[in-house]
This record gives structure tokens, sequence and C-alpha cells, in this order.
């Protein structure tokens, strides 16, 4: 029986590599995507050179200029990094069915049983790093093992650019001298725990915890722990077709606002993102999530199923605003709007008692083409229209100062 072999593959300092592709003067430097320097909103990506100043993701970045205030500070160029993320999951697509994303820049990959076609696992881990290196013009790291969570593990102890193969059989050696925070799943609030009730401070001395003992301190969750730790995590990778489960975006503005058109047109066209990602996966969303983050940072966020899944940017503008409706009635200053969607389908719509939904999907479908040809702004709605002097745009839409966004 051959020995199971999971890959995980993971993109370097992503945001940053795609920004260097477009702008190679940008090589060598300290360089941070998420906004301009000192602005509001957070870290998205640092470079490696950056993050030797301390930097990282999710720092305000007004702390990051305090402590690197001669890097390069950049909004980012998001368009761009999809269509990167797209390619790259295309690559590894072609190696093997059972390709699990995870997010833009990272993915699992179930290569057991592929030697007869690809050779040793690390051979063909090069080759698809080369791949990347060359059509995308960015670096990966991988970690193969026996599980999941030591293939992650591996990549992240490689990085930048690294290979790391743990053997069949050594998951669980591997992992035993690491602290039990470089284990993904274990965060900081479950490392203080292991820290104050057992005195745990590594892999191993996890590993060594009577199963039962971790169960009574962590209900069921204490079994994952002990199989993390010994190796035993999940092997089980999905299918390209069955891992996308959500899509979001959302916006810090530069200046708290209590202008609600302002605060409703920006989800509007937000929500029209969300749309249009949604038909180019061509899929459909049985769940809408809003969110608004007020300017004492008190955050709300609001979902509603929908019995007909739908993919219209009118049906997703609208359960969004119905969302936040009583949210936005006390005229907060808000600092942050978002819109998602999740329960993700596939297939044709369901008939229905009306020929609205279709209605609103053909002219989706329509506007998509002519802002594919002609630039997203080339046609807007009325709410959208006004952004305009809120925001500046180029082809590919608005550009926000400091957006986030899943795949």
């Amino acid at each position: 029986m051959a020995h199971r072999r999971i890959f995980h593959v993971d993109l370097d300092a992503f945001f940053v590599a795609v920004e260097r592709a477009l702008d190679p003067t940008l090589e060598g430097v300290p360089v941070v995507v998420g906004g301009e320097a000192g602005s509001r909103g957070v870290v998205t990506c640092a470079s490696y050179e950056a993050r030797t100043y301390g930097l990282h993701a999710g720092m305000p970045l007004k702390t990051a200029q305090r402590l690197c205030p001669h890097a390069i500070y950049l909004s980012g160029k998001y368009a761009h990094y999809l269509e990167v993320s797209r390619r790259f999951h295309a690559i590894l697509g072609e190696y093997t069915p059972w390709m699990e994303p995870l997010g833009m820049d990272e993915a699992y990959m179930d290569m057991t049983g592929f030697e007869s076609l690809y050779g040793a696992p690390a051979d063909v881990a090069r080759t698809i790093k080369e791949r990347i290196r060359r059509e995308l013009r960015v670096t990966a790291s991988v970690g193969i093992a026996s599980a999941r969570v030591t293939a992650k593990v591996a990549s992240d102890y490689g990085k930048p650019d690294g290979l790391v193969e743990v053997p069949p059989g050594q998951d669980a050696a591997f992992l035993a001298p690491l602290p039990v925070r470089d284990v993904p799943g274990i965060g900081e609030k479950v490392e203080g725990a292991l820290k104050q009730r057992l005195g745990i401070a590594t892999v191993a001395e996890l590993a060594a915890v009577d199963p039962l003992t971790l169960r009574r301190i962590f209900g069921v969750y204490g079994d994952q722990l002990h199989r993390w730790a010994t190796g035993q995590g999940e092997d089980s990778v999905a299918s390209e077709m069955a891992a996308a489960k959500s899509i979001s975006r959302s916006t810090t503005f530069a200046e708290d606002s209590r202008d609600r058109g302002f605060i409703l047109s920006t989800l509007r066209y937000l929500g029209e993102r969300v749309a249009a990602a949604l038909r180019h996966e061509e899929k459909r969303a049985g769940c809408v999530t809003a969110t608004v983050r007020y300017a004492d940072f008190h955050t709300i966020s609001r979902s509603r199923r929908v019995k007909q899944p739908v993919e219209s940017d009118e049906a997703i503008f609208r359960l969004g605003t119905s969302l936040l409706e009583e949210p936005l009635k006390d005229h907060r200053a808000v600092r942050l709007i978002g819109i998602g969607v999740s329960e993700l389908v596939s297939g044709e719509q369901l008939p229905l008692m009306t020929d609205e939904p279709e209605r609103q999907e053909s002219l989706a479908d329509a506007l998509d083409a002519v802002r594919r040809k002609y630039g997203y702004t080339a046609l807007q709605t009325g709410r959208t229209f006004q952004l305009r002097g809120a925001f500046p745009s180029d082809e590919r839409g608005y550009i926000l100062k400091t957006p986030s966004l899943s795949r």
C-alpha cells in the first residue's frame, strides 16, 4: 500500500510577490501591502525584509510605519492577485484531482500513488515550484508529509522558497521539538491553557499527555490536539470543486462616515464584486452576510439564508441592505463595511413563479460582458456612480484604500 503523501503548497509573501512581478524595482526592499503609510487599516502582507522590523499581517499601518518608516507602502492590486491565484490553483490541479485551495495563496494536494506518473514526491514538488516561478514569477514553499497538519508545518519551516519532506512514519518525530504554537489550529489561548494547566511547551510534551486528560480539559477538541501532536491529523484532501466555501469583500474607510448614502453605495459596489466573482465560478449562494464596524470597533455581522440560491447583484445587495437596516439606523460613525456569500452551490436556477430573478441574472450577465470588454467603470449603477469622487478608479474598478477579500 502506498504511503500517504500530502503536499501543502504556499506562495511566499504572495501579495508582495505579485507586486514585485509587476514592478521589479521593489525587489530587495521592505514592502508592505495594505494601504498608504500611516493610514487607517492594517498590514495585509509584509515582505520578508519588512518582517525583520517586526511587521506582520494584521498590524495597524500606523504601527508598521513607526517600526519601518522607510518601507514602500502599497494599497494593492487585488484584481491581479485574484488572477495569479486562479492560475496558481490551475497549475496544481494539473497534477492531481485532489487539490484543495485554502484561500488565494495556498492549497493542499494529495499526491499519494502518483510516483509512477511523476517520480518521487520531492521531484514533482520541485517541478511544481519551478512552474510557479517561471509562469507566475512568484516563489512557493512546499511541505510534504503523511498528514495535513505536518505538511503545513513543513512548508512554513522551509520558507521562503523551501521544500521540506517529512519521511513516511516520521510526522511525530518532526513535530516533537517544536513549540505547540507552531501547530496550525493551536492559538494563543490554547497555548496558554496548555502551559498553565499542564506545563506543556513543546509538541513532544503534548503528545505524551494521556488523551483522557486532554479531553477532560478541552472536551472533544482534546482528541484533536492529541492527533495533531502525534502526527495523526486529518489526511484527506477535498477535490477542488468541493473546496470553495465563501466569497466576501470589505473595506475600511479612510475616515469614519455617518453618510448613509455613501455607506450603502460602497456596500453596493462590494456586493457587485462579490456577485461577479460568484458568477465567474458558476455558483450561487444560499446565504448572504453583511458586516458593519463602528468607529469604536464594535462590530455587527448578520447573515440570512435564502430558500432560492442567488447570484445577481440586485439580490445580494438587497439582502445585504436588509441585514444592516437596523444597525445603520442610529447614524453612528462607521469604520468598515463588508458583504459576503456562503453555502455555495452549482447548477441551474430552479423555476420560479416570477421571471424577475431570471431578468436580474440576464442583466448581470450583460453587465459582466460589457465590463470585461470596456472596463468595470464603463457601466455603473446609480449608486456606484456616486462613488466617483470618493475613490480613484482604473479599468478594473474603484481602488479602495484598505480592502480585504476572500475567494
